[in-house]
């Protein structure tokens, strides 16, 4: 069974993370099949909406620390490339979130234009303990979507929080119980594939506002990034990380 799993409907591309055991957590080879499923969507005219969901009862727990650190060791970090084709992926993505959503399972909603999640979702941004720092355009996105108290709670204090107070900081559009979670958000998906393509793709570029801004904030945060990875306090970090999971 693969990982991610890609289906159509209608005009409406899904792709679902489907590694449960592992609480979706993202692999590098996971990154590259998203990677070219997006930039399939991005080309079929077909294509109106992308809807991103998680199998079993977790949205993601982020990135498989293990794989992630080997990847970045072999100097291949296809999540990188994956952070840079949602901020700039020009139609309609509609996230349906059900149980833990943590890291780039949090912040890559920041590039979603619709967000459901069930009453159990509890979301996570544990870039800082790890020793790491935030990304996909989080630093700048977070605090204009949410303000700057919960920005620094969420991403400086490492706070949880749970889907009412995602839905009340403007995070999520709605919260549907769980049963009719998916339903939702393909009805919602649906009804943006199905407007009027060209205008729907100029508004939500104004809305979204400058993308070269948002991208070269990504790669701002890329490059800390990389620069924390190697220091002694994130080894450290992670590898307390890795042993706690033994």
């Amino acid at each position: 069974m693969a990982d991610i799993e890609i289906a159509r409907s209608g005009a409406v591309l899904e792709l679902t993370l489907n590694r449960p055991a592992k609480k979706n957590a993202l692999t590098n080879a996971m990154y590259r099949t998203l990677n070219v499923a997006l930039d399939e969507a991005e080309r079929d005219a077909g294509v109106g909406a992308v809807l991103v969901a998680g199998a079993g009862d977790v949205f993601s727990a982020g990135n498989d620390i293990g794989d992630f650190v080997a990847a970045a060791q072999d100097g291949e970090m296809a999540g990188a490339d994956f952070v840079r084709k949602i901020a700039a992926f020009p139609k309609p993505l509609v996230a349906a979130v059900d149980g833990l959503a943590v890291g780039i399972g949090c912040t890559l909603l920041l590039h979603c234009d619709l967000v459901y999640a069930t009453p159990e979702s509890r979301f996570l941004l544990p870039f800082v303990d790890l020793g790491l720092l935030p990304e996909a355009g989080a630093s700048l996105l977070l605090p204009r979507r949410v303000g700057m108290a919960r920005a620094s709670a969420w991403l400086l204090a490492g706070e949880s929080f749970g889907a009412d107070e995602a839905f009340a900081a403007g995070l999520l559009n709605a919260i549907p119980a769980t049963d009719s979670l998916l339903t939702t958000a393909r009805e919602k998906a649906a009804q943006l594939a199905a407007k009027p393509r060209a205008a729907l793709m100029a508004a939500r570029k104004f809305l979204r506002g400058d993308t070269a801004e948002i991208l070269a904030r990504i790669e701002a945060e890329l490059d800390a990034f990389r620069k924390a990875l190697a220091s002694p306090e994130a080894r450290a970090a992670l590898m307390a990380f890795l042993n706690k999971g033994k």
